[in-house]
C-alpha cells in the first residue's frame, strides 16, 4: 500500500512533490551502505552518495509520472546535487539559530498525515514500513522542511526592504492607480455609428445623445433610457457597467470620471464605437475622509499539508500563553508569524482603517480592548491572536494607500529575495564536491 504523505509537503529545495504512489524522501536517513561514500563536503556537513542516489530516484519518479522528457544522467546529478548541498546549508543555519521543532509538533504533523490517508497511527507505521520506510524517516523529513521554512521566514524577511520612493513610484504607476485607487460604479448608454459613417448619420447620432444627455439632466431614468437607446451590450442590464476603476477605462473616460460627483452623467463623448455617456452610481476607496484607525499588531499561523486548523488554533493558543507569562510579543511575531508583511516588524499592521481587514479580524480587533490579548480567532488566512496598542481618528486616506503599497511591494520581492539569498548562501558557503 503506497501512502500519501502530504498534498502539500515537498523538498523545498527539490521542487519534487512527496506524490501519492511514491515514498518519502529520506535522503537525511538513508542508510549507508558498505560502498557509500562522499560526495560533497557542505561546511561542517557532509552529502554522502546514498542521499544523492535516493534524491534522483525520486526526481526520477517525478519526472516519469509526468511524462516529462528525461534529462541527461549528468545534468540529472549535478542539479540534485546542488539542491541537497543549498537545503544542507538551511539545516545548518537552522541549527546554528537554535531553530528546533518540538516532539509535539512532529507528533502532531504526523497525525495529520495519517489521518488524511484514513489510518491509524498503527496502520501508518504498517503502510510505511511496506513502502520501505521507517516512522522515524518519515520524521525526521518532516523535521527538516519545518526547519528549512523557518529559516527562510527569518532570514528572507529581514533582507526586504521597500523604500519611500520605491512607495511613491508605485502609487503614481499604472499599476498601482489600479490596485489601490478609487473604484467607481458606472452605467453607459451607447448611441452607436457605423463603421464608415457618412457625416449625415454622425449628425444624427451625436443629436441623438445630445438629446438623450439633455433629457438625463432633466431627470429622465437612466436605466431605461438605456435599454430603450443604448447599443452596448449591457443595454438590457440599464446600462450597468460594474465597478470599475480609472484606469481600467479609455480615455477620455479615465480622467472625467474623477470628476463626477455621485449621479451626474458626462457629456456625450465620440469614440470609434459611436457616441458614450457614463453615468457614475457610486464609488468607493480612496475618500480622503476623516477615519477610525486602530494601532494593531498580530501573530498569524497558517495550517498546512502537516497541520491541521485545530493544531494550528493550539499553537497559537501556546504562542498566546507565552505572551501572557511575559515574552515579549513582538520578538514571539518575528519567529512564528507567518505573515510577511508585518512578522518582520514583529507583528505590527501600524494604523491602519479596520474596513481594510476581513470581517473576523475586525470584529475580534473592535471587541479588545487597548492592551489586551485577543482569544485565538480564525480567518481566512489562518489562525490568529492580536493586540490593539491605540485608537484615532485621522485622515489616513494616503497613509492607508502607502502601507498598501509597501504590503504589496513586500511581498511582490519575496520570491526574487529568496532566490537571491539562496545563492548567496551557496557562494558564501565552503563546498568541495568529491564526484
Amino acid at each position: 500500500m503506497k501512502i500519501k504523505l502530504s498534498n502539500g509537503l515537498r523538498p523545498l529545495l527539490l521542487g519534487a512533490l512527496l506524490l501519492g504512489n511514491s515514498t518519502l524522501a529520506t535522503s537525511a536517513l538513508a542508510e549507508v551502505r558498505p560502498l557509500d561514500r562522499i560526495v560533497a563536503i557542505v561546511d561542517n556537513d557532509v552529502i554522502m552518495k546514498s542521499q544523492l542516489d535516493q534524491r534522483i530516484n525520486e526526481v526520477l519518479q517525478t519526472i516519469e509520472k509526468r511524462g516529462a522528457e528525461l534529462p541527461p544522467q549528468e545534468v540529472m546529478q549535478q542539479q540534485v546535487l546542488e539542491r541537497l548541498i543549498t537545503e544542507n546549508l538551511q539545516l545548518q543555519l537552522g541549527e546554528r539559530s537554535g531553530i528546533r521543532i518540538s516532539d509535539e509538533e512532529l507528533n502532531q504533523a504526523l497525525g495529520t498525515i495519517a489521518q488524511r490517508n484514513n489510518l491509524t497511527l498503527e496502520q501508518f507505521r504498517a503502510a510505511l514500513a511496506n513502502d520501505g520506510l521507517s516512522l522515524e524517516a518519515a520524521r525526521e523529513q518532516i523535521r527538516r522542511e519545518m526547519v528549512i521554512s523557518r529559516v527562510r521566514q527569518q532570514r528572507v524577511a529581514e533582507r526586504i526592504q521597500v523604500s519611500n520612493q520605491e512607495v511613491q513610484n508605485f502609487l503614481s504607476s499604472d499599476l498601482g492607480k489600479l490596485q489601490l485607487s478609487e473604484e467607481y460604479h458606472l452605467g453607459n448608454i451607447l448611441i452607436p455609428l457605423p463603421e464608415g459613417a457618412d457625416a449625415q448619420t454622425i449628425q444624427h447620432a451625436e443629436r441623438a445623445a445630445l438629446d438623450t444627455y439633455q433629457q438625463l439632466q432633466g431627470g429622465a431614468d437612466f436605466s431605461q433610457l438605456a435599454v430603450s437607446r443604448s447599443a452596448s451590450e449591457n443595454a438590457l442590464e440599464g446600462g450597468d457597467m460594474g465597478w470599475r476603476k480609472a484606469a481600467q477605462l479609455p480615455p477620455p473616460f479615465d480622467s472625467l470620471v474623477g470628476d463626477l460627483a455621485i449621479g451626474q452623467v458626462t457629456e456625450p463623448v465620440r469614440t470609434p464605437a459611436g457616441f458614450i455617456l457614463l453615468k457614475l452610481l457610486d464609488k468607493r476607496g480612496g475618500e480622503h475622509l476623516v477615519r477610525d484607525e486602530v494601532h494593531v499588531r498580530h501573530i498569524l499561523i497558517k495550517p498546512s499539508a502537516i497541520r491541521s486548523s485545530e493544531e494550528t488554533r493550539r499553537l497559537v493558543e501556546r504562542l498566546r500563553q507565552r505572551i501572557l507569562n511575559g515574552e515579549d510579543f513582538g520578538e514571539l511575531a518575528k519567529s512564528f508569524s507567518e505573515d510577511p508583511g508585518s512578522a518582520l516588524n514583529g507583528g505590527d499592521l501600524n494604523w491602519i482603517d479596520p474596513n481594510a481587514l476581513v470581517p473576523e479580524f475586525r470584529a475580534v480587533m473592535a471587541d479588545s480592548a487597548n492592551g489586551q490579548l485577543s482569544e485565538p480567532f480564525e480567518t481566512a488566512y489562518g489562525w490568529h491572536i492580536l493586540e490593539v496598542l491605540g485608537r484615532r481618528a485621522t485622515d489616513a486616506s494616503e497613509a492607508f494607500r502607502e502601507q498598501q503599497a509597501v504590503n504589496l511591494l513586500r511581498n511582490r520581492k519575496y520570491d526574487e529575495e529568496l532566490q537571491t539569498w539562496l545563492r548567496q548562501i551557496r557562494d558564501e558557503a565552503y563546498v568541495e564536491i568529491k564526484l
